[in-house]
């Protein structure tokens, strides 16, 4: 599968900000229909008319993505109005220890994962079956750069990423014959209110509006996975291939390890 042509209708979950807000300006133009979800009504109302000044034709739902029956019937039916190309598992949330290395709670644990991994999957799985049938369609799944090796400070936030990401890489080669592309996306630190709750360093800070332009290039190109900035995605590689226990010094040293 070469270069895929501009997507005519975009599905994006967790739309009212960050990278969901930026990737939906992006795509917004004259002949594109976006469908985006998102739980705050009033900054989702904000996205949507800006997309909408900019030529695109927009439906804009305030969903609560963890309703995972309300989720899947409202991709069902967009799919039903109007095929859609290109669906963005996007909608996500971080969760850290406490100040002191107090360890996260199951029910805030178990709250994460409702919605970094069980909503992305409920978000693509019913579209998977009608893209092969159609042969074609893209399937993006945001994970991140923390999904490659687990970090101290936020040890259910890598957990749930290190599972979209797997589930993206395997689906990829599932309906890769198909026509249908499948991307895994692996961001650093980007400007955004999740980013700002988190607690260490954010070296290589890049802004929503950066990362959704590389985001792009990279869906336009059917990359298996978009991972950036570059630093960080090759010091991040370059962990997984240390001993743990020089990865450990390495992230305690950059303040992601443990509290003292």
């Amino acid at each position: 599968m070469g270069e895929l042509k501009l997507p005519r209708h975009v599905l994006i979950t967790g739309a009212s900000g960050g990278i969901g807000a930026a990737l939906a300006r992006a795509y917004a133009r004259g002949g594109v229909r976006l469908s985006l979800c998102a739980r705050n009504p009033d900054r989702l109302e904000a996205v949507a008319g800006d997309c909408r000044a900019r030529g695109a034709r927009v439906e804009a739902k305030v969903l609560d993505v963890t309703d995972i029956a309300r989720l899947q019937q409202w991709v069902a039916q967009c799919d039903a109005d109007e095929a859609i190309d290109l669906v963005i598992a996007n909608a996500g949330r971080t969760l850290n220890v406490g100040p002191n290395g107090e360890e996260e709670s199951w029910d805030d644990t178990r709250d994460l994962l409702a919605i970094n991994v069980d909503s992305a999957l409920a978000t693509v799985i019913p579209l998977v079956g009608p893209m092969r049938r159609r042969g074609h369609g893209q399937i993006a799944l945001v994970s991140s750069l923390a999904g490659y090796r687990g970090m101290a400070i936020t040890p259910a936030y890598c957990a749930s990423k290190a599972a979209v990401k797997a589930y993206g890489e395997a689906l990829r080669g599932l309906v890769a014959a198909d026509g249908v592309g499948v991307s895994v996306i692996c961001p650093g630190f980007v400007e955004s209110e999740m980013s700002r709750r988190f607690p260490g360093s954010k070296p290589f800070l890049v802004s929503s509006d950066q990362a959704a332009a590389i985001i792009q290039r990279g869906l336009a190109r059917n990359r298996a996975r978009i991972s950036f900035p570059f630093p960080l995605n090759f010091g991040t590689w370059m962990l997984t291939l240390l001993p743990a226990g020089c990865a450990d010094f390495i992230l305690q040293r950059l303040s992601y390890g443990r509290s003292r």
